[in-house]
């Protein structure tokens, strides 16, 4: 194919106005427009299969009256409102709404337990918390220790502690002028999922969805095209769903589809055939699970796909073939995190995608991998990767953060010079495609070779018998550390000897990689510490290692 990746990334340009509201881009402007306000934005559908559908006319009308409702509340610019909701149309009503009041968002997952719910209310000061049946129940239990929130909004359900959402909308008229907002002026805190330790909020002014157009639209091989329709399972109340997916599609007039319900291969299949899905993102643990439970999906549904992007771990090389030859589609995968998404990924239309590569920087953003100095480091020497504040022409870089909410050290910790650390290591090759090594934290040394785990558990996952994997260092006396294989075995081998299938996946493993790699114990778990994001705890297994390893020979756990 022909590579147009040096002239698109040496010729792009950034235009940011200095006014800009994330309300009035990805709602406003179709809603009030006669030829765009019957366009479907929103196809949803809840656990037991209900369905609706949302024109932006009715998106925007729905967003005037909540933002009435919120100023009359009280509300102003700068305040921060808790949004519990999942994926429903009155989640993207909340967002927009709050935007153009010239506050700020705090999403929050519905999967929340009660003391991270507390944790971020308090943190953030949030006065208004939006909730639905979901949530409702935690919200309510930690709402007495959260002394700024003054009013808990509810959808769907009744209690005389909650102001009923419909009953708010319902006495507010149908037209509002939306406040004006710098780009640079705070939109979104969301915090960070946790997995290197406790979350902290993120603040992103209006201008991070302009930074994140260029590698949603890579990405996404060039959406919109006609018809296009956006589905992906992420959460909205994170990075991945919201700026991945929610309003970089919302931003272009075209429909998304939000669902309810627990993730499923069969539902996603059927989902994306229901609604012609044509473009998606999906985490690599979801493909994986797609893969072992529908490995030939186009004997079964009439799919309308034309690309896939995939973030939060490393695709490996199985899924991606797998992509490739059974959907007929190679997937692009992407990095980036809270602080600053999609500034690494690959776009198979306009640039060869390596299977097992991060890809390269997207158009618009400065990106190297680093020393502990903050300078580059040679190809193929493992480094941490970084963004730079400026971009190629010296112009800042409108993905980036505003900084850590009431948090400058942690703010001050993140960046060396003009260089913002990710906290994730990788190696880059001689035509700059990124490699993944894994987060700083989860590399170890064994027996002086450095180990990082996102090839050995592609390596796993290829072998028919594993559903999922993960490694992790075991303690040892002599070599400092071995590997370990947590595995999550497919059904078919789930009453197999387990002895029996550690020898095949040591061998499998032994005879595609290095001698070194290969898991010198495998234990076998019913499932994997997960984030609400779709990411791998290995934090927790490493803990679980280091506190087996502390404990007396024959002395019980």
């Amino acid at each position: 194919m022909d590579d147009q990746y040096q002239s698109l990334y040496q010729s792009f340009r950034w235009l940011v106005p200095t006014q800009f509201n994330i309300a009035e881009v990805c709602c406003h402007r179709w809603a009030e427009s006669t030829a765009d306000a019957r366009r479907i934005a929103i196809y949803h559908e809840d656990e037991a299969g209900n369905r609706e559908v949302w024109t932006y006319a009715r998106l925007g009308e729905a967003v005037n009256q909540l933002a009435n409702g919120l100023i009359k509340m009280g509300v102003e610019r700068g305040d921060r409102v808790g949004v519990v909701l999942g994926q429903r149309p009155e989640t993207v009503v909340a967002h927009m709404a709050i935007y153009s009041v010239g506050a700020v968002v705090v999403p929050l997952s519905p999967l929340f337990g009660p003391e991270a719910l507390e944790s971020r209310l308090r943190d953030s000061d949030a006065r208004i918390a939006i909730v639905d049946p979901a949530s409702r129940i935690n919200v309510l239990a930690v709402s007495d220790d959260c002394p700024n929130l003054n009013q808990i909004i509810g959808i769907g359900f009744v209690d005389e502690r909650v102001l009923p959402w419909r009953s708010l909308l319902a006495r507010q008229p149908s037209q509002f002028k939306q406040v004006a907002t710098l780009c640079s002026d705070p939109a979104i805190l969301m915090y960070t999922s946790g997995t290197t330790g406790a979350p902290k909020g993120a603040l992103l002014p209006h201008s991070v969805l302009i930074g994140n157009l260029p590698g949603f639209v890579a990405s996404q091989n060039w959406f919109p095209k006609p018809n296009d329709v956006f589905w992906s399972p992420a959460d909205w109340a994170w990075t991945g769903g919201l700026m991945d997916a929610l309003l970089p599609t919302l931003y272009f007039g075209h429909a998304i589809v939000g669902t309810r319900g627990r993730f499923s291969p069969e539902r996603a299949f059927e989902l994306m055939e229901r609604y012609q899905v044509t473009n998606v993102f999906v985490f690599p643990t979801a493909l994986k699970m797609m893969m072992k439970s529908v490995p030939e999906p186009m004997t079964r549904y009439r799919l309308s796909l034309r690309a896939i992007m995939s973030a939060g771990e490393s695709v490996g090389e199985t899924v991606f073939r797998w992509c490739q030859t059974a959907l007929g589609i190679t997937p692009n995968e992407m990095f980036g995190q809270t602080e600053m998404n999609y500034i690494v990924g690959n776009s198979c239309h306009r640039w060869p995608a390596k299977p097992g590569s991060m890809g390269r920087p997207y158009p618009g953003h400065r990106v190297a991998v680093i020393d502990e100095a903050g300078q580059p480091v040679p190809v193929g020497e493992v480094g941490e990767i970084a963004l730079n504040r400026l971009d190629i022409a010296g112009f800042p870089d409108p993905i980036l953060f505003l900084g850590y909410w009431r948090n400058e050290a942690a703010t001050q910790a993140k960046f060396t010079g003009d260089w913002c650390r990710t906290g994730d290591l990788a190696r880059v090759d001689e035509d700059g495609y990124l490699w993944y090594a894994g987060r700083a934290d989860d590399v170890f040394k064994s027996a002086g070779y450095r180990i990082g785990p996102a090839e050995i558990e592609s390596c796993l996952i290829g072998h028919e018998a594993v559903a999922n994997a993960a490694i992790v260092p075991k303690p040892d006396p002599e070599r400092g550390a071995v590997v370990k294989a947590y595995v999550v075995l497919t059904p078919e081998y789930a009453s197999h000897d387990p002895a029996e299938v550690t020898l095949q996946l040591q061998n499998y493993v032994r005879e595609r990689l290095a001698p070194y790699e290969y898991p010198k114990e495998i234990e076998f778990i019913d499932e994997l510490p997960m984030t609400t994001t779709g990411k791998i705890q290995r934090r927790v297994l490493r803990l679980r290692e280091q506190t087996r390893a502390a404990i007396p020979a024959g002395h019980p756990e």
